[in-house]
């Protein structure tokens, strides 16, 4: 075995387990991915495997350090050198050829005095040949300190690796880079991620969820093979259960009218009883009432706490449907026209190799295709009219549009719940009806008063559709820029939905190929 977790608990200071008792391991030149809710500790996981975190209760063993490559969404003060781990080896070589004779220097290098020349391979590899070792990498894109970092999986050639959504922020090419070497590498690989092209190039898939770590024998579609069986037969349990609710209650009901006519008939009869027995007769009749329906009432709360048990098992945003009415405009109305249109900043050269002509019309789908750098992000912005072309023209009509970008920045602000909520209520709904919809959107009036640049990935995409369902608001164009970055499986699986069964016209930036197609993409636009 590469990786054994014996009894693995691990909770932040002053909180309850995050998990508990996890048991698990890992064979060599195993490829696992790890897959579950936004929440749930995967990336915490990865940390306690690293040897970055420890752990309250358990074990983590490995016979080698394993190679961790983190889900770096914040500052990181390091050079790209420190990123790549041969910041060391890179002073000593650059020492000996300037002429030290320092033992340190050599012991330091030991072996490796083709590290340059591996670390500049490596690099070019990865589409970094620009980048110098002393680049701050806070200077870098989110898709070049990815690739920073899977640069020097080239390098050191590590037996175990940990990744932690590797594929977010990287272009088509940098994906296929990505996919060619884990299908190529021999490592033991244990990933964490919801790029389902990559999860499909992988063995193993183990879910982990509050009831803890559970094994599927294969890849992602394997995985949601089985979990549709498992789901479909947890679904036939609950609807058993809440047959058995139904009849309890009505039992319940019959046993308290019989035992209202009996108390009924046993008081009409009462002036035949000799006195002495009244009392007695009362209370034997009042104990036996109670006694039935204290059974019932237990019958009643048993079967509710396993429907309770059993629809938290299911998963609650498997329930969560979310269908925008029908756009307004009719198919094929001209929103956008763009002729011979180039832009450049300041200075820099024109965007584009050739200048751009095409039409967007209502209901068209179309998804915008290019590697990080060639104008996506600018493109849109023309688009919509936040830019004006440096050469040729863009013609727009009327119409409404949002714009769901991969940090849902429209949520990503300094209000609870609640107040964005209410900022958004522009039918001036009761307050009991927000809650209500906000309920519906799975924020439980104890999470209404959470700050929104506080919510997760999944939860922001969930608020975001919430408060255009709240404002009463169609659009007739939806623009998603990389929209699925930070988004676990089960919100991925809500969104594509919601996109799927909307009927209006759509813009997509995205390097997931699987939720491109999953949308109903209908046309492209490629930026070179």
């Amino acid at each position: 075995m590469s990786i054994i977790i014996s009894d693995l608990t691990y909770h932040y200071p002053n909180q309850a387990p995050l998990f508990s008792h996890l048991n698990f391991a890992v064979g060599k030149e195993d490829k696992i991915a790890v897959v579950g809710d936004n929440g749930v500790g995967k990336s915490t996981l990865l940390r306690l495997m690293a040897g970055i975190l420890q752990p309250a209760e358990g074990s983590v063993y490995s016979p080698s350090r394993p190679y961790y490559i983190p889900q770096h969404t914040g500052t990181l003060n390091q050079s790209v050198a420190e990123a790549l781990r041969v910041n060391r080896e890179l002073t000593a070589l650059e020492a000996i050829t300037q002429g030290s004779l320092d033992p340190a220097d050599y012991d330091t290098l030991a072996d490796n005095w083709d590290i340059e020349a591996r670390c500049r391979a490596a690099l070019s590899y990865w589409q970094l040949s620009t980048i110098g070792f002393d680049t701050p990498m806070d200077t870098l894109s989110g898709g070049e300190k990815t690739k920073v970092f899977l640069a020097g999986l080239t390098i050191h050639h590590p037996e175990i690796i940990l990744l932690d959504e590797p594929s977010n922020h990287l272009d088509h090419t940098g994906r296929k880079l990505l996919y060619q070497y884990i299908e190529e590498s021999k490592a033991t690989l244990v990933v964490v991620s919801h790029d389902i092209t990559l999860l499909n190039l992988l063995h193993f898939t183990y879910e982990l969820s509050g009831q803890g770590m559970k094994a599927y024998g294969g890849n992602y579609f394997f995985y949601k093979e089985q979990k549709e069986i498992e789901e479909n037969a947890l679904d036939a349990t609950i609807d058993s259960e809440e047959k058995r609710l139904r009849l309890a209650r009505k039992k319940a009901q019959e046993v308290k009218q019989r035992q209202e006519k009996r108390l009924a008939k046993g008081q009409k009869n009462k002036s035949e009883v000799p006195r002495i027995f009244k009392k007695t007769l009362t209370n034997s009749s009042e104990n036996t009432a109670s006694r039935l329906q204290k059974k019932q009432e237990e019958i009643i709360d048993g079967n509710q706490t396993k429907i309770a048990e059993l629809r938290q098992q299911r998963g609650i945003l498997k329930e969560l449907k979310i269908d925008f009415d029908n756009a307004s405009l009719h198919t094929g109305k001209l929103l956008v026209e763009a002729k011979q249109i180039n832009f450049a900043y300041q200075a820099e050269k024109e965007l584009w190799k050739s200048p751009l002509d095409f039409r967007l019309s209502s209901n068209d789908r179309i998804h915008i295709l290019g590697d990080n750098g060639t104008g996506k992000t600018t493109l849109i912005r023309l688009l919509t009219g936040d830019l004006c072309p440096t050469s040729g023209k863009i013609y727009r009509t009327d119409f409404n549009r949002i714009y769901l970008d991969q940090n849902y920045s429209e949520v990503d602000v300094d209000l609870t719940v609640a107040e964005l909520a209410g900022r958004h209520n522009r039918q001036h709904l009761p307050e009991h009806e927000v809650r209500l919809r906000l309920h519906r959107f799975l924020f439980p009036a104890n999470s209404i008063d959470k700050p929104c640049n506080r919510l997760s990935g999944g939860e922001k995409m969930r608020l975001y559709l919430c408060c255009l369902m709240i404002s009463n608001q169609t659009p007739d164009l939806i623009i998603l820029d990389e929209p699925t970055n930070n988004l676990d499986l089960s919100s991925l699986e809500v969104l594509s939905r919601t996109i799927k069964n909307y009927r209006g016209s759509l813009l997509v930036i995205s390097h997931d190929s699987s939720f491109v197609e999953e949308i109903g993409i209908t046309g492209s636009i490629t930026l070179e």
